[in-house]
């Protein structure tokens, strides 16, 4: 059996030089490898609707973008919205411009609860211009990406600071016109101003007029109004949010159990003052509940004293016990009452002590 000879080489069809690799779709890094895709499948018949179709698939609706350079006139910064997002990216291929493409190198991410940043402080913009001559530049900065933490993983804010710019031209370009001093003189000369046509600059110009005027676009554009009766409505209607004081924040009002230190004393004294009266009157209750008032015969038994009467006889000073609940300080027994054994014995007694 003749076996293949070892190459060094060679490397099978089924070895991991030949898989690809599937990408990381919650990557940042990977959608700026798909706007670079989607940037590079332009081409010259692409009007607004495909650049509104392209920033929807890549900012958020409140994105923004800003940019950041110094030019000879001093440092300049500029910031647009969501709406002037897509002619921005127009503008840079109408001054010439045939590719355009980010490279993102060393970048750092950050996670937050709703939202990705990428910190890359080694980006460079690509641009590939075809003229006024075939000339490469790379634009190089720091680049600041935030990013929704959601499925679309869209951009909400875009801010690239330019450092420095580079402008190649081919060695072949110059070998054709090396004995053309004109055409070397314009070779020499920058075509960008810190990597940026200007078509761009201009436009971000304007950008400094257009983005305040967005509300009355808006407007203008919703309710079909007038751009002078725009302006009024925004005018009043800002008017009225300078005017209008703030309303106060409300702040959370705690309860609070009140003490009721003199009210829960009256209260016990006022339930031991019942307590005590409620056990006087059980006890005079079972005074009262005596033995003759469940025997009938004992039930109206006086008590009797003897003083001295009016003619200085003895009377009777009869004390019936409550149960009969009446009295009789009159001599004699009591009417419709017969007297009782002891009535007698006391009546005997007062008789004798009389004639002694």
């Amino acid at each position: 059996m003749s076996s293949t000879p070892h190459d060094p080489f060679y490397s099978s069809p089924f070895g991991p030089f030949y898989r690809r690799h599937t990408p990381y779709m919650v990557q940042p890094e990977y959608r700026i490898y798909e706007m670079n895709k989607r940037l590079q499948s332009r081409t010259e018949d692409s009007d607004n609707l495909w650049w509104d179709a392209f920033a929807t698939e890549f900012f958020e609706d409140d994105a923004t973008l800003t940019l950041s350079f110094c030019l000879e006139d001093g440092p300049k910064r500029y910031t647009i919205g969501r709406t002037l997002i897509p002619r921005y990216f127009s503008t840079v291929f109408e001054g010439g411009v045939t590719d355009l493409y980010y490279i993102l190198k060393h970048s750092k991410e950050s996670y937050h609860n709703s939202s990705i940043t990428v910190d890359c402080d080694q980006c460079a913009m690509v641009t590939q211009h075809g003229k006024p001559m075939f000339t490469k530049v790379c634009t190089e900065g720091r680049l600041i990406l935030e990013f929704t933490f959601d499925d679309l993983m869209r951009i909400k804010t875009w801010h690239f600071t330019i450092r420095q710019y580079r402008e190649l031209v081919p060695r072949s370009i110059l070998a054709m016109h090396a004995q053309d001093p004109q055409v070397l003189d314009q070779l020499s000369k920058n075509i960008t101003r810190m990597g940026l046509t200007n078509f761009t600059l201009n436009y971000l110009r304007l950008c400094v007029i257009l983005e305040p005027m967005q509300e009355l676009m808006s407007r203008h554009k919703t309710y079909n109004l007038s751009p002078r009766d725009c302006l009024k409505t925004c005018l009043f209607q800002k008017w009225q949010r300078m005017v209008a004081p703030p309303e106060p924040a409300r702040q959370p009002t705690t309860k609070r159990r009140k003490r009721k230190n003199s009210t829960s004393s009256t209260s016990n004294s006022s339930a031991g003052n019942a307590a005590n009266s409620a056990g006087s009157k059980k006890k005079t209750a079972a005074a009262n509940l005596s033995l003759t008032s469940q025997v009938p015969g004992l039930g109206a038994t006086p008590n009797r004293s003897l003083s001295p009467g009016r003619d200085g006889d003895l009377c009777q000073s009869t004390a019936v016990t409550p149960a009969g609940q009446f009295k009789e300080k009159h001599g004699g027994a009591l009417k419709g009452v017969p007297p009782s054994p002891a009535q007698r014995l006391v009546v005997l007694a007062g008789g004798l002590s009389e004639k002694m």
